[in-house]
């Protein structure tokens, strides 16, 4: 037809009521799709996180032994610290936490660690130190990231902000020292 008024042809043969159905069962299927979308980015989120737990013990046992090079000596390790202070609404959680009575390390452990990754530390430590001072807790805070990927950027601004930079290195790791002296908290 060539009339400015005509209708498209639509296939005809469906009622109301099974083009309706058609779209619930479209509708259902959708549902679905999403529930497996967010059960995969479940899934993955939990393998990361638990590649993070396994470069957090790779390193962990070690960290002392090599921050002796660098002239820290730290008797105590800690994984996975969490400070909970509802009196004064301070909330933080460190990976790894070396520990003299006079200094305390915190460690960041990412897969692949990020600038976002390196700013959240150093927000971070300076809660800790908040926590510490209300505490009377007069020792200085150091900070070190770990990153199993990082790129050369990031590398270089967490040094910048006087991080500890440790990465894999064969079957062991390296620590790369801050440009100047190590930022203290």
């Amino acid at each position: 037809m060539t009339e400015t008024n005509a209708l498209p042809d639509y296939p005809t043969g469906l009622t109301f009521e099974q083009v309706w159905a058609a779209l619930m069962e479209n509708r259902e299927q959708q549902k679905e799709t999403d529930r497996q979308i967010k059960d995969v980015n479940k899934r993955f989120g939990e393998f990361t996180n638990r590649f993070g737990e396994v470069v957090e013990y790779m390193i962990a046992p070690n960290l002392r032994e090599k921050f002796r090079e660098f002239g820290f000596i730290f008797p105590k390790a800690n994984n996975n610290t969490a400070i909970d202070d509802l009196e004064n609404n301070i909330f933080l959680e460190i990976d790894v936490m070396l520990e003299n009575g006079d200094k305390a390390l915190l460690v960041e452990v990412k897969t692949k660690l990020t600038t976002e990754n390196v700013k959240d530390h150093i927000s971070r430590l300076e809660k800790m130190r908040t926590y510490a001072d209300l505490h009377s807790d007069k020792r200085t805070f150091l900070g070190a990231v770990a990153g199993v990927v990082m790129t050369y950027d990031v590398k270089e601004y967490a040094l910048k902000q006087g991080f500890f930079v440790i990465e894999p290195s064969g079957e062991s790791f390296n620590i790369t020292p801050p440009k100047d002296k190590p930022k203290e908290w």
